[in-house]
């Protein structure tokens, strides 16, 4: 196979479970809180003290700088939205709302000094436990990453839903980011950690992915944060899973194959860069006080599930910003 060494029908049916798994688990920690705060603090308190310095200790696969930062910035993000879904003055607070993309900016930035990091490494071969391929594919993934961080927008229009799961909706994100962040995240897990990239690159993206495309939408970021969470605590305890049980899937390691997903993720995301350059230089928008896509269907059709347009003018005070020029604005209920 082009990107895989070979897939046996089990391993399917084990990244079947993983997808399933991550996607309920979910949905059973936004939607009750105290089953959140036992997955995301209680648990993890007992696995840093009594798990992870065995199973992801020195010399492991998920031994890393990397993977410990990774694990303990996600459950960050994760608790930090939940502060903001259940204490009604954060979601009011436009510095409490920077906190959103500056955690979602820093866990891309990890990513991409990772993609450099092992581009300068010169490697062909197992290090820190993982195979690497070192190339200009680690350099090309690394710029897509800042080009996908720098084309973060919108999070000043972040809002609570109005259903008893209180959801961090963020309408500006929409499906073409969300889908060019899926693609140079591919590509970075692939590159840097190859043969884990059949769970932790394909089936945890689109585990967030579903949600926000199909359960609840303009959440992408809270599912992200949350399956991303539950997939490092579960990874980091049981590492052996994706590196030598009979479920692990090896990726092929050629050089052909880390070039096309870079260049895929450099594409999308140069491409999603032009349109949003495009925006706001013929709308006269200014990215960091305004969202930029409030006329689209899809940011309207979020919008308007989620908060009503007088709630969004008490939550976040005058919201004429919201509309470009000649833009329909958010109807009320």
């Amino acid at each position: 196979m082009f990107l895989y060494e070979s897939i046996p029908w089990y391993s399917w049916i084990a990244w079947f479970a993983v997808l399933g798994g991550l996607i309920l688990l979910n949905e059973v920690t936004r939607r009750w809180k105290w089953v959140g705060l036992g997955f995301f603090v209680a648990l993890p308190i007992i696995l840093t003290i009594f798990v992870w310095p065995t199973t992801a200790g020195a010399g492991s696969s998920t031994g890393t700088w990397f993977h410990w930062v990774k694990v303990y910035s996600a459950l960050a993000g994760v608790l930090g939205f939940m502060a903001i879904r259940y204490i009604p003055r954060l979601a009011a607070n436009k510095w409490a709302l920077l906190f959103p993309p500056a955690i979602l900016g820093l866990n891309i930035l990890e990513a991409c000094i990772r993609d450099f990091q092992v581009g300068a490494m010169g490697a062909d071969g197992m290090i820190d436990g993982v195979f690497m391929v070192s190339g200009p594919w680690n350099y090309m993934n690394g710029v897509a990453g800042i080009i996908n961080l720098i084309t973060i927008c919108g999070w000043m229009g972040i809002i609570i839903s109005r259903d008893s799961s209180r959801d961090m909706v963020w309408p500006d994100m929409l499906w073409f980011w969300i889908i060019a962040y899926d693609l140079w995240n591919f590509a970075y897990v692939y590159n840097c950690v190859g043969d884990h990239s059949f769970y932790a690159g394909a089936a945890l993206l689109i585990s967030c992915t579903i949600p926000a495309f199909f359960i609840k939408k303009g959440a992408w970021l809270q599912h992200r944060a949350a399956t991303l969470a539950l997939w490092m605590m579960f990874t980091m305890a049981v590492p052996a899973f994706v590196t030598s049980s009979a479920f692990s899937v090896q990726a092929s390691h050629d050089p052909a194959a880390l070039f096309t997903v870079s260049a895929i993720s450099l594409a999308a995301n140069l491409a999603v860069l032009v349109y949003q350059g495009h925006r706001i230089i013929t709308r006269r928008l200014n990215p960091l006080t305004q969202e930029l896509y409030t006329d689209l269907p899809q940011y309207i059709a979020v919008r308007d599930a989620n908060l009503a347009l007088d709630d969004a003018t008490n939550a976040h005070g005058d919201t004429s910003h919201r509309t470009d020029a000649g833009a329909t604005p958010v109807a009320t209920r």
